[in-house]
C-alpha cells in the first residue's frame, strides 16, 4: 500500500511552543495546510522527519527514559519521513537507521541522567517532570498494571489537573506514555477510577474487545461532576464521552468516583465522596452512564477534614471468611498532621455498608445517671445573654458551618449564629453535686473565650475548651470533692475571629466518666506520607491480590519539597490483606514479592548485640538507600531501633517504645527540613502487641523510608531529604536486648 499525506506548509521547530486541546496535540500557530513541494531527495526528507520529530518527541513521550522510549521516538520518525516521501533508495534507508540511531541513543542516556537528579527515587515510582498527586484509574488489563495520577502537565506545583499515565508489567518497571485525559474547556480532571467493561455494558467498546473506560470528576469553579472516557486500544489513547456528565449533583464538593462491578446484584458500584459532608454516597448502574442513589456513609471515624478518594472493596481474612473494606482518605485530620488514610470494615450488600461493631471494651460507654440537660425540648431554665445561643437550641448544622457530629439526639447548644461574630453566654440553673463525674460533650474553639465552666458560688473550679473540631467528644470532670455542693454550668462564647464557637450537649452526672470509643479512627498508614490510597481493579482471579499504592507526600508541605524537575512520588505497591486481633479485623500490609527482582546480594546475620550488628553492617559496606533492611530487635529496659542516612549531625531515626507501646519515626534532624515549618517532626503507630520482640522491615529509597512493624500490622510512610554526607546504618539497643534475623540488601533502580 502507498502512503500519501497532505504536505504541510511550515516545518515545525524544536521552539515553536505547542497546546494541548481537547486531548490532541496542535501549534499556537496551526500549520498552514496546503501546496507544498515534495522533497526532491531522500535526504531532504530525512532532515524534514528529523526536525519533525525533535519537535514532537519530548511531547508525545512525557521524556520515557526506557529502551521503550527510544524505540517510540524512532517510529515516530520513520511515520514523519514515510508521510513526506514517497520515493525509496537504500540510500535513503540507510540515512533513516543512522538518524534514528542517534536519536535513540540521545534519548536513552537523556533519560539515564534524568532519573539520578538528588533525591530522586530509584524503586517508587515518578513523573519525569513536573507534579503529581493522587493515583487515579488503577486497572489491570492485559498484562499491564495501568496506573494514571494526578498531573500537572505545565509545573511543578498543583494545578492545570490532568491524568498523567504510565504502566508496567512487573509494578517495579514503569514505562511513562502520553498524557491520557487533559484539562480541557475550563474543565480540570480530578481523581477517577478506570475499569474493563469486560461485557461492553456501555457501549462503548469494539467487537470482541471490551474497552477500558475511566470514571472522573470534572472540576471547576463552584461545581464538580462525575464524567466518563473510554479506550479501545489498551489504554494509549482516549475519547471523552459526548452525554458527559454522566452525574451532576449540582456540588462544589462531590468527588473522586471509584467505581468496580458487583457480582451480587450485577451492576456497576460508585463510591464517591462528598468531601465537606465527611459522607461517602453509593450509586448503581447497569452501563456506566445512567446511576441511581442506593445508600451513603458517614460522618464516622475521623472527620476533622476533607473526605476523598474513597475505595471500597471485599477482602479475605486470615484463616477463612471475607470482608469489606471502605477506605476514606482525609485532608487534614491525618495521624501524623495533614492528610491521612483511614478504613472501616465491614459489611457491602450492594447499597449499604455496614461497619463491624467495636468490642464493648473499646465501644462507647455512656454510664448511668442524672442528665442535667439535652436541649432536646429548648434552654429550659439556661439562661443566655448576648446573642450567640439564640432562643433555641441549634437542630445540628448552622448556616455556612462545616458539618456538625458527635452530639446526641437531635438537638445541641451551637453558639455559630451569624458565624463566628456573636458572642454571650449560656448558664445552667443550679444544681447540687450529687455523683462522682461530670460528663459532657463538647466541640467548637480552643480559645480561652470559647469554653465551658463548672461555677462554684461564682466561681470558675473546672474549665473544659474545645479542640477547633465541629465533632462533640466527650469530656468528663472528676468532682467528687465537690459532692453535696450547689454549682452551675456556664457555657462561654466571647470570641469572634476564627473558631470563635462553641459546642455542647448531654451533661451527665454519674459515678463513672463518660467515654468515647477508644480508637477514633483506623489508618491504613501512620506515617505523614500516605494519602489517597486505593487500589487496581481487574486484578485477575489467578493473582487473587488486593494491591494498592498511595501518594508519598502531605497536603501540608507537598508544594514545596525540594526536588526538580518533579515533584512527588508514589509509595511502593502493597498487597492488602485483613487479620484477626483482640480488637477486631485489621489491615495488614506487605510489599509485593515483584519488589524482590531489584535485590542485589543478600547479607544476613543471625543475631547479636547493637555493636556487633553494626560491626556486621560496616563489613557489608551497605549504605541507606536504595536498600532493603529487615531485624527483629528483643524487649529491653529502653528504647532500640535503628538510624538510617546517619551522619554529619543528621538522621533518621526509628525507635520502638516497649514502654509506650510504640514504633516512632523521627525526621526532626533527616537531612533538610527547612523548606517547610510542618515537615519536621516525630510519627508514631501503636503496637499491636504489648511486650516481646519486635520485628521491623525497611525499605529506604534516596529520599522517604516506609516501615513494616510485624510483618505489616503498622505501616509509616516519612519522606526525608537527606545530605549527601551522611548514609550510615546504625543500629542502637539497651545493653540487655539482642538483635536477631538481620538482613540487607541493595535495591536496584527501576529506571
Amino acid at each position: 500500500m502507498r502512503v500519501t499525506a497532505r504536505p504541510l506548509h511550515h516545518t515545525p521547530t524544536a521552539n515553536q511552543p505547542l497546546n494541548r486541546k481537547r486531548g490532541r496535540l496542535t501549534l499556537n500557530r496551526p500549520w498552514v495546510v496546503g501546496a507544498w513541494d515534495r522533497p526532491t531527495s531522500g535526504a531532504d526528507a530525512v532532515g524534514s522527519g528529523a526536525a519533525y520529530t525533535a519537535a514532537m518527541a519530548p511531547h508525545l513521550l512525557a521524556g520515557n527514559s526506557t529502551v521503550a522510549s527510544a524505540v517510540a521516538v524512532l517510529l515516530l520518525f520513520l511515520f514523519a519521513v514515510i508521510a513526506t516521501l514517497s520515493i525509496w533508495n537504500l540510500n535513503v534507508i540507510r540515512s533513516l537507521c543512522l538518524v534514528a540511531l542517534a536519536i535513540c541513543l540521545q534519548t536513552a542516556a537523556e533519560g539515564q541522567e534524568r532519573y539520578r537528579e538528588p533525591f530522586r527515587p530509584q524503586f517508587h515510582f515518578t513523573p519525569e517532570r513536573n507534579w503529581m498527586n493522587d493515583p487515579n484509574g488503577m486497572v489491570f488489563y492485559d498484562g499491564e498494571w495501568h496506573l494514571f495520577y494526578q498531573y500537572n502537565p505545565q509545573g511543578d506545583r498543583w494545578g492545570h489537573m490532568s491524568w498523567g499515565h504510565a504502566v508496567s508489567r512487573d509494578l517495579v518497571h514503569w514505562q511513562h506514555l502520553p498524557l491520557a485525559l487533559a484539562e480541557a474547556d475550563g474543565i480540570m480532571i480530578f481523581s477517577g477510577s478506570a475499569v474493563v467493561d469486560w461485557k461492553n455494558t456501555s457501549g462503548f467498546g469494539m467487537p470482541g474487545k471490551p474497552p477500558l473506560v475511566a470514571i472522573y470528576t470534572g472540576h471547576r469553579e463552584g461545581r464538580q461532576d462525575q464524567r466518563l472516557a473510554y479506550s479501545n486500544d489498551r489504554g494509549r489513547t482516549w475519547t471523552k464521552y459526548a452525554g458527559n456528565p454522566v452525574l451532576d449533583v449540582k456540588m462544589a464538593d462531590f468527588r473522586d468516583p471509584k467505581v468496580f462491578w458487583h457480582q451480587g446484584t450485577s451492576r456497576w458500584i460508585m463510591t464517591v465522596a462528598l468531601a465537606a459532608e465527611k459522607k461517602v454516597h453509593f450509586y448503581a448502574s447497569p452501563d456506566l452512564k445512567t446511576w441511581k442513589y442506593v445508600g451513603e456513609f458517614g460522618p464516622a471515624g475521623a472527620v476533622d477534614g476533607l473526605w476523598e478518594c474513597p475505595d471500597l472493596f471485599p477482602l479475605p481474612v486470615e484463616g477463612g471468611g471475607t470482608k469489606w473494606v471502605l477506605i476514606v482518605n482525609i485532608n487534614p485530620g491525618g495521624p501524623a498532621g495533614g492528610s491521612g488514610c483511614q478504613y472501616f470494615v465491614g459489611e457491602f450488600d450492594g447499597a449499604k455498608f455496614t461497619p463491624d461493631p467495636l468490642p464493648p471494651a473499646l465501644a462507647e460507654f455512656v454510664p448511668q445517671g442524672k442528665v442535667l440537660a439535652d436541649f432536646e425540648q429548648g434552654y429550659g431554665d439556661w439562661q443566655a445573654t448576648g446573642d450567640a445561643f439564640g432562643t433555641e437550641p441549634a437542630p445540628g448544622t448552622l448556616p455556612n458551618q462545616q458539618p456538625v457530629g458527635g452530639f446526641r439526639e437531635e438537638r445541641l447548644v451551637n453558639s455559630f449564629r451569624n458565624g463566628d461574630q456573636t458572642q454571650g453566654t449560656l448558664t445552667s440553673p443550679v444544681f447540687e453535686i450529687t455523683a462522682k463525674h461530670l460528663s459532657f460533650l463538647i466541640g467548637g474553639g480552643a480559645h480561652e473565650q470559647t469554653r465551658v465552666d463548672l461555677l462554684v458560688e461564682g466561681t470558675a473550679v473546672r474549665t473544659a475548651r474545645g479542640r477547633e473540631r465541629e465533632r462533640l467528644a466527650w469530656h468528663a470532670w472528676d468532682v467528687s470533692e465537690l459532692l453535696g455542693r450547689k454549682a452551675q454550668i456556664q457555657i462561654v462564647d466571647q470570641h469572634s475571629g476564627g473558631w470563635g464557637h462553641i459546642n455542647f450537649d448531654h451533661a451527665l452526672l454519674a459515678d463513672e466518666p463518660a467515654r468515647a470509643a477508644s480508637e477514633e479512627a483506623l489508618w491504613a498508614d501512620y506515617g505523614a506520607d500516605f494519602y489517597a490510597g486505593v487500589s487496581w481493579s481487574d486484578v485477575p482471579r489467578e493473582d487473587g491480590r488486593r494491591v494498592w499504592l498511595g501518594w508519598m507526600s502531605n497536603w501540608n508541605y507537598a508544594n514545596e519539597t525540594p526536588t526538580s524537575p518533579w515533584r512527588s512520588a508514589m509509595s511502593i505497591p502493597r498487597e492488602l490483606g485483613l487479620m484477626k486481633t483482640a480488637e477486631g479485623l485489621r489491615l495488614r500490609q506487605s510489599p509485593v514479592a515483584e519488589l524482590r527482582s531489584l535485590r542485589g546480594e543478600l547479607s544476613s546475620l543471625a543475631g547479636g548485640t547493637a555493636a556487633e550488628a553494626n560491626a556486621w553492617i560496616r563489613k557489608t559496606g551497605v549504605r541507606s538507600g536504595p536498600v532493603e533492611l529487615s531485624f527483629v530487635l528483643e524487649e529491653g529496659a529502653g528504647p532500640g531501633g535503628v538510624k538510617v542516612f546517619s551522619g554529619q549531625g543528621q538522621a533518621t531515626t526509628i525507635t520502638i517504645d516497649w514502654q509506650g507501646g510504640r514504633v516512632q519515626v523521627d525526621r526532626t534532624k533527616s537531612g533538610q527540613i527547612a523548606f517547610h515549618p510542618r515537615f519536621a517532626g516525630v510519627q508514631s503507630a501503636p503496637l499491636t502487641r504489648k511486650g516481646g520482640p519486635v520485628a521491623l522491615r525497611l525499605f529506604i529509597d534516596t529520599s522517604s523510608v516506609e516501615v513494616f512493624v510485624n510483618k505489616g500490622e503498622q505501616v509509616l510512610t516519612s519522606l526525608i531529604f537527606p545530605a549527601p554526607e551522611g548514609s550510615a546504618i546504625e543500629f542502637f539497643a539497651p545493653g540487655d536486648s539482642k538483635l536477631s534475623d538481620l538482613e540487607i540488601c541493595p535495591l536496584q533502580s527501576g529506571w
